[in-house]
């Protein structure tokens, strides 16, 4: 999948974008990121990217030219008009793991990072397919933003995660809150694993994960239950305390 992302700030990118899943990811060839400066497509000797806002106001507007030749480039160097132009804005649609996977399924997502006041409308008007926001507040560019959308998109790409189960149990991807998780050592500063995910009865702690999730779902992200269709069965977990017998647990 290829990420092309119109920035001011390019440097920004390869401290997030240089460790871990993502650069993993890069190596084998199944991403490719693409920061491409705004200013490189200026035709001033000042490189200008901004100017004052018609009509008079606070700030400066970033001018729509040189955006517009830097998907020109794009479109030059694929030999197509990019499908899928993206704004980071906060007048765009919330970001979700819904939008992250409807995201996933395309080959090519080029992002427009924003600063200053904004960005002449003739961008949203002739270049833009699409708008995400990643919360109700204002960051200082789309940078940051691009990050963490292009980092929730990649996870979901078949390959880039090390198990391809882990995307699946991780929170959202079912509707609710991740079930708790723990590791060695089993006790720890008086703090125990639960003793069901000692049992090695994994119909029982398939079951206790589920319950979990739920209750956690229920008392920290109520709101996400409204779109859970919830079983039966659900409710009878949210209700009931599920143990083992003692002799069950191993060592």
């Amino acid at each position: 999948m290829k990420f092309d992302i119109l920035t001011l700030f390019p440097d920004m990118f390869w401290g997030p974008f240089a460790h871990s899943i993502i650069k993993r990811a890069l190596e084998k060839g199944l991403l490719e990121i693409n920061t491409i400066n705004i200013r490189d497509f200026t035709t001033d000797k000042h490189r200008i990217v901004d100017d004052y806002p018609y009509g008079g106001g606070a700030g400066m507007v970033m001018k729509p030219e040189p955006i517009f030749r830097a998907v020109d480039f794009i479109a030059e160097r694929d030999g197509r008009v990019p499908e899928n132009i993206i704004l980071l804005s906060p007048q765009g649609r919330k970001f979700s793991q819904n939008i992250a996977r409807e995201l996933a399924l395309k080959e090519h997502l080029v992002f427009i990072c924003g600063h200053y006041e904004g960005i002449d409308e003739r961008v949203r008007e002739g270049l833009v397919t699409d708008q995400i926001s990643i919360g109700d507040f204002i960051l200082t560019g789309g940078e940051l933003a691009a990050m963490v959308i292009v980092d929730a998109v990649a996870r979901l790409i078949p390959g880039v995660l090390g198990e391809e189960m882990s995307a699946a149990d991780e929170t959202f991807s079912q509707g609710l809150l991740e079930y708790p998780q723990y590791t060695r050592p089993r006790e720890y500063r008086g703090l125990k694993v639960p003793d069901i995910l000692l049992s090695g009865d994994h119909g029982k702690i398939a079951r206790w994960r589920r319950q979990q999730a739920l209750k956690r779902t229920l008392a920290w992200r109520p709101d996400l239950l409204e779109a859970v269709t919830l079983k039966e069965e659900d409710y009878k977990l949210m209700e009931e305390e599920i143990t083992v017998d003692p002799r069950q647990i191993k060592d």
